[in-house]
């Protein structure tokens, strides 16, 4: 067993057992940039994304009849992709329990809304355009600068060979000569989290994927990442240190070609972005389970899992002989996917118990938790297999119309909830919250996304750490994305007692892991909001 074993057990247990270093407070005042900064480089601005009617997100959850993703990106829609799920939309302000509101009227301390969810607010992913001939730019690696929506030029020259040969027989399978790159500069986040970082980091990458793939899905266009790969090759491409930042997926993108051009093949000699980001921080501080989950998670980066290996590590089924408690048609979402993008936020302590959450609007989320629990038809291996439902999903019943109080599990297939243990949950939810921003017996529902964990570091070892937190990552994005349609609100949370959890759904026996928990209902009505729109 590798590293990432002890590291997934320290995570479980850390509600109990402090993970080290347990006396490490941050630094505020001198936290890194919210985003890489390239000084003097070329930049590229984007051109403004068009969007089509139907592009509903019941559309990009699966949930209609729509194109099966065999359209071509080009440069708008490429643009339109990366602003509504990383770029900076707006600005938002208001009164709610979370502990930094005190900082947020400060334009310094600004919270400028994001599409994807993060960690914290952190966003620490960092996206690379590989561009090939075929592309309508000059050939080169460049930089998305989410603060600008413009593509900051790091390298000219066609590498898009180097990009394919890191991906192994993958790139034969997916032919293009245009690559997202996507990286994760630690100290992004674990100036905050220190030890801990590492856990979220890798469910933000989830998180930025399915905003992609919901986004891409809505047009007819195809997202999915390959996660297998030389990670040493890519990092040496982007001029990066691998203790500092990890290159965590690759996705090919499809494109519409302007001209026709064979592939190309590695680039001869020693070819690398020779710009360097520039910290703003004046000390960094390295963490030692951060740098060895960066070592045991990029070690064997390049071994593709065979086709199949997932399978043993998949999502339990769920129990047949627990009580069935039937659910309703999902409520439809036909909102177009940027304007729901563009509405998601945290609810912090506004949930209003007073107004159930109907069991259509349960139903909905239920369903488009199931599209980010499949993280991509390969499950991000590049096996070309038809995928592993690597998540299963329990939601702990507060206040729904036409469900009685208690703890359920949800079967993805047959659309339909079996209950786990009666009784109302809200006294268990937050006697193991550990923070003060939400009161959970408030929410309507709180649903938690378990994974197999120790199965899946079994079945392709431990790089499937990342392939984990990802999938839960996506599931969450799917989760907010689909609150967001359904005007609920949402907030998801890392901070409870795992093994409580496991405890209380009987979780031993099937090695689940409670990773996240997600709450949804219905707000207070009138909430004092500033919002102000920039994209």
């Amino acid at each position: 067993m590798g590293y990432a074993h002890d590291y997934a057990a320290a995570i479980m247990q850390r509600g109990r057992v402090p993970m080290p270093p347990v006396d490490f407070v941050p630094n505020w005042s001198d936290g890194p940039r919210k985003a890489k900064y390239y000084p003097g480089v070329d930049s590229l601005p984007l051109p403004a994304a068009d969007y089509p009617a139907d592009a509903s997100l019941d559309r990009a959850f699966g949930f209609t009849d729509g194109a099966p993703g065999a359209g071509e990106f080009d440069l708008t829609s490429l643009s339109g992709m990366l602003l509504d799920s990383y770029g900076l939309t707006g600005r938002r302000l208001g009164v709610q329990a979370n502990t930094d509101l005190s900082a947020l009227p400060f334009y310094p301390l600004a919270n400028w809304s994001r599409g994807s969810a993060s960690g914290g607010g952190l966003y620490p992913v960092s996206v690379y355009w590989v561009s090939g001939p075929n592309g309508p730019v000059t050939p080169g690696v460049h930089y998305y600068s989410t603060r600008h929506h413009t593509m900051q030029r790091l390298l000219t020259g066609d590498v898009s060979g180097e990009v394919r040969e890191a991906l192994g027989g993958y790139a034969n399978e997916t032919f293009t000569d245009q690559y997202l790159v996507l990286g994760i500069k630690y100290w992004q986040n674990s100036f905050k989290y220190n030890s801990f970082s590492f856990h979220a980091v890798s469910m933000d990458l989830g998180a930025a994927v399915q905003t992609w793939r919901m986004w891409a899905g809505a047009r007819g266009l195809s997202v999915e990442p390959a996660m297998w790969f030389d990670e040493a090759r890519l990092q040496k491409l982007l001029g990066v240190d691998g203790d500092e930042e990890g290159v965590f997926a690759v996705v090919p993108l499809k494109w519409a070609q302007g001209k026709a051009s064979s592939p190309t093949g590695p680039v001869s000699g020693d070819v690398s972005v020779r710009h360097r980001d520039i910290e703003r921080s004046r000390e960094v501080f390295t963490f030692d389970a951060l740098l060895k989950m960066q070592a045991a998670t990029s070690e064997h980066a390049p071994e593709r899992p065979a086709p199949g290996a997932l399978a043993p590590a998949a999502a339990p089924p769920v129990n047949p002989d627990l009580p069935l408690a039937p659910l309703p048609a999902a409520r439809p979402m036909p909102g177009d996917v940027r304007t729901v993008l563009r509405r998601r936020r945290s609810s912090f302590g506004r949930f209003d118990a007073s107004r159930p959450v109907t069991a259509e609007q349960l139903a909905a989320c239920l369903a488009a938790s199931s599209t980010g629990s499949r993280l991509g038809g390969d499950t991000g291996t590049g096996t070309g297999s038809d995928g592993v439902r690597l998540a299963k999903l329990y939601a702990f019943v507060n206040h729904v119309d036409g469900l009685e109080p208690g703890a359920y599990e949800y079967d993805p297939d047959a659309r339909e909830l079996r209950l786990v243990k009666a009784g109302r949950p809200g006294e268990f939810l937050q006697r193991n919250y550990f923070l003060s921003n939400y009161n959970l017996e408030q929410a309507g529902a709180v649903l938690v996304p378990t994974v197999r964990t120790s199965a899946v570091l079994d079945a392709v070892g431990d790089r499937g750490y990342r392939l984990v937190n990802a999938t839960i990552g996506a599931v969450a994005q799917s989760v907010y994305t689909a609150c967001s349609a359904l005007e609920l609100g949402c907030g998801v949370a890392l901070g409870f007692d795992n093994v409580s959890y496991i405890e209380e759904l009987g979780l031993d026996a099937t090695g689940e892991a409670p990773l996240l928990i997600m709450m949804i209902g219905n707000e207070r009505p009138a909430p004092a909001d500033f919002r102000y729109e920039i994209a």
